[in-house]
């Protein structure tokens, strides 16, 4: 042992190899045999180590299924969730975004029929916009709002689009895109995995947003990149989707996703 080196903890073993047992199940060994092989311990340890964590509840022992995680882990995953609120999580992965891309930054959750802004990064391109924490929008009006619904049916898709109208400012005299146009952009976004804000509910507006993810596959936010028409031409919306999306995953990552 060098000078540097220090003893580690009483149990740390056991612990690590507990966790190891944990982490093999998770991957998918449900026997003895299994787990041991992907530890790389005895059988009477293994078993020593397994029925440990069914008595605890971090694992379950299924007739004819094997091994499987237990309720304790359900319990914990809730309960790390909750004491790690969505923005907090999130505003690392917003900050680096932000930083990249030097444009305003969202994140934010459907909450009923409507979009509710949990955090925003002012940009350096363009002038200030108008979006803020605590504000709502449409869903079917912005990007980030349509990413919140790429897995939701096309019936909700049109209800929602029916009763929510662009505000005459956005178009004037021009016409609207109708339904038609609405559900094939929305298609396309579905199957590409994200969504643009076209000045669907703000003159001179764009933005590219994606989806956010829990350990259920369940979109549970959105992340979006947002600035003036000068700063993000059709092109280079394209060539920010990746960036989004790797952004969008990261922190779906972090929620277990």
């Amino acid at each position: 042992m060098t000078a540097m080196e220090t003893p580690a903890p009483a149990g740390t073993q056991t612990l690590l190899r507990g966790l190891a047992v944990i982490q093999a199940v998770a991957g998918g060994a449900r026997d003895l045999k299994a787990i041991a092989a992907t530890l790389g311990t005895t059988r009477s340890t293994t078993h020593r180590l397994a029925s440990a964590l069914v008595d605890e509840r971090y694992l379950r022992l299924l007739p004819n299924n094997g091994y499987g995680l237990g309720p304790r882990l359900i319990e914990l995953g809730f309960q790390a969730r909750d004491e790690f609120p969505l923005a907090q999580l999130a505003a690392p992965v917003l900050d680096a975004l932000g930083a990249a891309t030097g444009d305003t930054v969202h994140l934010a959750v459907r909450d009923g029929d409507q979009v509710l802004y949990l955090h925003k990064n002012p940009g350096r391109n363009g002038p200030e916009m108008r979006s803020r924490v605590g504000l709502r929008m449409p869903l079917t009006r912005t990007g980030i709002g349509k990413a919140l619904l790429l897995d939701s049916p096309p019936d909700e898709w049109r209800r929602l689009f029916e009763a929510q109208p662009a505000p005459a400012a956005v178009w004037g005299p021009r016409e609207e895109p109708g339904w038609d146009a609405f559900v094939a952009r929305m298609q396309a976004y579905v199957e590409g995995q994200y969504a643009f804000d076209l000045e669907d509910n703000e003159p001179s507006i764009r933005c590219v947003a994606a989806p956010v993810r829990d350990a259920s596959r369940r979109i549970v936010a959105a992340i979006s990149v947002a600035s003036t028409v000068p700063y993000l031409s059709l092109e280079r919306m394209e060539a920010l989707v990746p960036s989004v999306q790797a952004a969008a995953l990261s922190l779906s990552r972090e929620l277990g996703g």
